[in-house]
């Protein structure tokens, strides 16, 4: 079977020196000595100030909102994995809907002023499979009317955008280090944050609130994370620049053999260095997607309709906005195979059948 993505392992024997460490220390969490080495080389591969390494990819936007005690209206987008616009939820605001645009899949800038009340807080954008949203109109935006920005970096870890980290942007970034990420830590997550008066409070509510043995501040949560956990990001973080290069050249094989006459891709922003997170197409319409689908499973393909539904349609939604380009992407779209150690002969394989099920 070929799944649409398949977890990077690093050498056994390398992350069982690491596992030894931890037995002999008998530290399993509660911010030891790996994953404070993994903070502070996550630092220093990402050029960045202020990270925290927690649980998840969900609970990093959680404490993002509650850093900044965001209330009432957040706008974000329709086009992301349910995590987005459940943070918000959560944390008891109210999530506004605006329509993405039909190039790049990220939310439109041009829509967000529309969509302002007094009642918003923040705009909290997704780089939509690592590709950066129009970072300058959002940042534009949110200076003109007071707002705060959390960017849902969840797939852009080793991305650049003008010479920076992409997770160096906005307020404050989230991202996912969940296993089928390009680069993982089995479950896991990080904050980045631009703003040093936030770093003890980024601190401590990852930890309950919690301050020494007997002194609580305020209400945290649990967003730790363990020493084994920050062990396979210790291993896996030397491999980066590997794995994006045999991800790169996955995505060049796609694209040099799927027919563009009919798909299209997302438009990559100008001035990024990408990291190959995912290989998105988008079919005539969703029959045809079906039908491929239903071609590729035969085969024991699996790709992965991602993402869809579009989030304002969810049932759950406390409004109902209507995001017509979202829906209808969301509708066509599937992300392929695409992984480190995928053969060329899949690939062909793959944009064969895909080839061959698009006339009407």
């Amino acid at each position: 079977m070929i799944n649409v993505t398949k977890t990077f392992l690093p050498d056994q024997e390398e992350y069982l020196q690491y596992v030894r460490g931890i037995w002999e220390r008998g530290y399993l969490t509660n911010n030891g000595p790996l994953l404070q080495q993994l903070e502070g080389q996550l630092k220093e591969y990402l050029k960045v100030d202020h990270l925290y390494f927690c649980g998840n990819g969900t609970i990093v936007l959680q404490i993002a909102i509650k850093a900044l005690e965001l209330k009432g209206e957040i706008i974000t987008t329709p086009f992301s994995y349910v995590a987005t616009s459940n943070a918000i939820l959560w944390e008891n605001c109210t999530p506004v809907f605006v329509d993405i645009d039909a190039a790049t899949f990220n939310i439109d800038p041009k829509l967000i002023e529309a969509a302002i009340t007094p009642a918003t807080s923040a705009i909290l954008a997704t780089h939509v499979y690592g590709n950066p949203c129009d970072i300058e109109a959002i940042e534009a935006i949110a200076q003109k009317h007071n707002l705060k920005v959390i960017y849902d970096a969840a797939h852009a870890f080793g991305v650049t955008y003008k010479g920076k980290s992409l997770l160096s942007y906005g307020d404050l970034s989230t991202c996912s280090f969940h296993a089928t990420k390009v680069f993982h830590t089995i479950e896991g997550g990080a904050l980045i944050s631009n703003h040093p008066e936030l770093d003890r409070k980024l601190h401590l509510l990852r930890a309950f609130g919690h301050q020494g043995d007997e002194h609580y501040e305020f209400a945290g949560i649990n967003g730790k994370n363990s020493e084994f956990h920050a062990a396979m990001g210790l291993v896996n973080l030397p491999q980066v620049p590997a794995i994006i290069q045999a991800r790169k050249e996955v995505f060049a094989a796609y694209d040099s053999l799927l027919n563009w006459d009919i798909l299209f891709k997302p438009t990559l922003s100008a001035d990024i260095e990408y990291n190959y997170a995912y290989y998105p197409v988008v079919f005539p319409s969703e029959a045809v997607m079906f039908r491929v689908m239903d071609a590729l499973k035969v085969e024991e393909i699996i790709p992965r309709r991602y993402f869809y539904p579009s989030l304002n349609t969810l049932s759950f939604m406390p409004r109902q906005i209507a995001c017509p380009v979202s829906e209808d992407i969301a509708a066509r779209v599937l992300s392929l195979p695409l992984y480190v150690g995928l053969p060329f002969e899949d690939i062909e394989r793959i944009s064969r059948i895909i080839n061959g099920h698009l006339s009407p």
